[in-house]
C-alpha cells in the first residue's frame, strides 16, 4: 500500500487527511524553555494566546530522524511504500530527517522522501494528486512525474500584516528591518525556488490584498487552476479574498485554511495568501 505523509507545515483540510489517507508529522515549537508539538500539545489557538501573554514569538524546528523513524514503523507494514512529501528543503531541515530515517530504515521499508520546494496548500494538493492517482492505478514513476510538475508550476504569494514575526524569524529575504521600524508597510512574499522573497511593499492593508490576488491572476492567466487561500487568525478576510478569487481565476478545486503554526510563527498573525497552480 502506498501511505502519504507529510510534514505539520503543509495545510490540508481536515476531511482530506481522512479521505486521502494522509498522516502529518507535527512542528516541534519551542516556547521559552517548554517544547510543544503542532497540533498535539499545541493548538492554533494556544499558539496566538501562548504568543500574546507571553510577548514571546517562538521558535520552530523540524522532527527529528528518531521522530520520523517512530512515525514510519508506527504506520507501514512490510511490502508498503511511504511517499514522505515535506516542505521546501531551503527553509527548513526536515526533508533531510525524512532522508536520514529512510536510510536508517532501507533495509525494512520503501520510503521516498520529497522536497516539495514549497509548503502551506501546495502540499494539501500535492497529497490529494498523489491519492488520486495511485487510486487510478498510476505507478510511482508517473506519481513522482506529476509532483515534479506541480512543484515547478505552483505559485504563492502572501501578504503579512506585521513585520515582527518574519523579521526575528530571519526566514524572508531582502527584509528590511530598518524601514519596517520606521513606518508601517505591508510586504508582498513570493515563494522564488524554495525562498520566500519580498517583492514588493505597499502602504495598506486593502492595496496589499488586491496585489497578491493581481499577482496570481497574471501568473496562471485563465488556465484551471486548483486555488487555496491560507490565513492566519484571519478566517473574515480570507473568506473575502476566496469570494473575488472565484471571480477572478478559472478554479478546479479551492479551499481555504489557517497557515499551520509552523508556517505562522515565521510570518505573524494577519498573514493572507493565494496558492495556486494550473492543473493542466
Amino acid at each position: 500500500m502506498l501511505r502519504i505523509v507529510i510534514d505539520g507545515a503543509g495545510d490540508i483540510p481536515d476531511e482530506w487527511k481522512a479521505e486521502y489517507q494522509v498522516e502529518v508529522i507535527p512542528i516541534n515549537i519551542q516556547f521559552g524553555d517548554k517544547s510543544y508539538l503542532q497540533g498535539t500539545d499545541l493548538s492554533n489557538d494556544d499558539f496566538y494566546r501562548l504568543a500574546d501573554t507571553t510577548g514571546v514569538i517562538p521558535k520552530t524546528s523540524q522532527p527529528s530522524p528518531q521522530q520520523f523513524v517512530d512515525l514510519y514503523e508506527r504506520i507501514a507494514r512490510a511490502g508498503d511504500t511511504i511517499l514522505s512529501l515535506h516542505v521546501t528543503s531551503k527553509l527548513s531541515g526536515t526533508f533531510d530527517s525524512a532522508v536520514m530515517a529512510a536510510k536508517e530504515l532501507k533495509e525494512k521499508l520503501a520510503i521516498i522522501p520529497i522536497d516539495s520546494g514549497s509548503g502551506s496548500a501546495a502540499m494539501g494538493f500535492m497529497c490529494q494528486e498523489v491519492r488520486q492517482l495511485e487510486r487510478a492505478g498510476a505507478t510511482i514513476q508517473a506519481i513522482l512525474e506529476r509532483l515534479d510538475v506541480i512543484r515547478k508550476n505552483v505559485n504563492i504569494v502572501l501578504t503579512l500584516d506585521s513585520l515582527e514575526y518574519a523579521r526575528r524569524s530571519g526566514r524572508v529575504k531582502y527584509l528590511p528591518a530598518a524601514l519596517a521600524a520606521l513606518i508601517k508597510i505591508k510586504p508582498i512574499i513570493i515563494l522564488k525556488e524554495g525562498l520566500l522573497d519580498m517583492r514588493e511593499i505597499v502602504r495598506t492593508r486593502q492595496r496589499s490584498l488586491d496585489r497578491v490576488l493581481d499577482i496570481i491572476h497574471q501568473r496562471v492567466g485563465d488556465k484551471l487552476v486548483n486555488v487555496a487561500v491560507v490565513h492566519s487568525q484571519s478566517l473574515d478576510t480570507a473568506k473575502e479574498m476566496m469570494n473575488k478569487v472565484s471571480l477572478t481565476l478559472h478554479i478546479n478545486e479551492s479551499f481555504i485554511s489557517e497557515l499551520s503554526i509552523g508556517v505562522a510563527a515565521n510570518l505573524g498573525p494577519g498573514t493572507i495568501g493565494i496558492v495556486a497552480y494550473a492543473v493542466a
